[in-house]
């Protein structure tokens, strides 16, 4: 597990340090203040600075630049990762970075942005803002130059790198992301295992795929007692796939039979929580020996069904060796990770809260016994 997470210039942080990490870590903090830029911290850091895993990381948040002409006169779709760096800038040798550190080893991801090999440097120093028609653009095809998006991942005595050409725009071209993800996908190291749900829960491909993996095995079980947290009539669970709808927003794809019924039931009939249960508990148990990020864990749920929520994550992540990162605003669901952090076994693996405060380059760490303290006194942590 990791003990700290260490950002620099990335995203909205000049520098970050998040310390005394547990097994189970809900974020909270105001709006803006950076929870979600953790997590996708954790998740570039996780996947060993694959392009696929930034191109994951800007396409939820639609960090597009518009269509581009490329070096073959056709158009395509450009990501817009000046949005990766402090201030929303790039410019030549502008860089971010990630750290974790382990009991036993630290690992360090980079991203850079640099002058292609042959180019000139800059006639004009000082950043570059803007869309693709300002200053970046003009400077670099008035001077022949070409920028480079440079990703290096190290630990110990391991190290990857990827160098990639980027526009004149400065933007990242989608199809080399496509290009690169084809290339390295059975080559290099194992990547960690890792699961990340955002805001409106995964995709119904996404859950399908991970419902397959575990069908017909020990983990099947675990995934019909999270459903019971919300709905205990439920006796069974089945994925189903069907030409008809394939709309991916769509709650299709999987039915479930009640006790008290012969018919078996869509899924989608059955409202917000029982689908995000779902996805949380697929990926929990999909995450097994790696790292589980959920933004804002509590939506659809009823605060009634948050302390089960906590204690089916809980003793997962224990039996498959999970750590979790999430993100709320609800005190609702901060206090019922106290219930969680009341027993023994939680000062063993450790349960954090830690808040996330604007112009702080810590986090406000709160440990399992001072959680417990808060909740039975109505102290606030967000």
């Amino acid at each position: 597990m990791f003990t700290t997470i260490t950002l620099q210039n990335f995203r909205g942080f000049p520098s970050f340090k998040l310390e005394n990490l547990g097994r189970i870590n809900l974020l909270v903090g105001e709006n803006n203040s950076g929870k979600t830029s953790i997590l996708e911290a954790v998740e570039v850091l996780c996947s060993r600075g694959t392009v696929e895993s930034l191109g994951k990381v800007m396409n939820r948040r639609g960090e597009y630049l518009e269509w581009e002409e490329d070096d073959l006169k056709q158009w395509e779709r450009v990501f817009d990762i000046r949005h990766l760096f402090y201030g929303h800038e790039i410019e030549p040798n502008r860089f971010f970075s990630i750290s974790g550190t382990t009991e036993d080893s630290r690992e360090t991801l980079s991203g850079l942005v640099q002058f292609k090999n042959g180019s000139r440097e800059p006639k004009t120093p000082g950043g570059y803002q803007g869309n693709p028609t300002d200053d970046l653009s003009a400077l670099l095809m008035d001077d022949g130059n070409q920028l480079e998006f440079q990703l290096k991942w190290h630990r110990a005595q391991e190290s990857e790198q990827r160098k990639i050409s980027l526009l004149f725009s400065g933007g990242l071209p989608v199809n080399s992301i496509h290009y690169e993800t084809s290339r390295l996908s059975d080559s290099g190291p194992p990547k960690s295992r890792l699961q990340f749900v955002n805001s409106s829960s995964l995709t119904k491909e996404k859950m399908i795929d991970l419902f397959e993996k575990i069908v017909l095995n020990p983990e099947e079980k675990l995934v019909q007692e999270a459903l019971q947290i919300v709905e205990p009539r439920i006796e069974r669970i089945a994925s189903v796939r069907s030409r008809i709808n394939r709309n991916s927003d769509s709650r299709g794809g999987f039915v479930v039979r009640l006790s008290d019924s012969d018919r078996r039931i869509p899924i989608g009939s059955m409202g917000d929580g029982i689908w995000r249960i779902l996805g949380i508990a697929l990926a929990t148990i999909c995450a097994e020996g790696g790292v589980l990020l959920i933004d804002e864990i509590d939506t659809g749920l009823h605060f009634t069904a948050l302390s089960k929520m906590w204690e089916m994550i809980w003793k997962t992540a224990i039996r498959l060796n999970v750590q979790v990162f999430a993100t709320t605003h609800n005190s609702d669901c901060w206090m019922s990770l106290a219930t969680i952090a009341n027993q023994e076994s939680s000062a063993k693996h450790g349960i954090r809260i830690h808040r996330i405060e604007r112009g702080k380059n810590t986090s406000v760490v709160f440990t399992d016994r001072e959680i417990v303290v808060a909740a039975e006194r109505g102290f606030e942590v967000r």
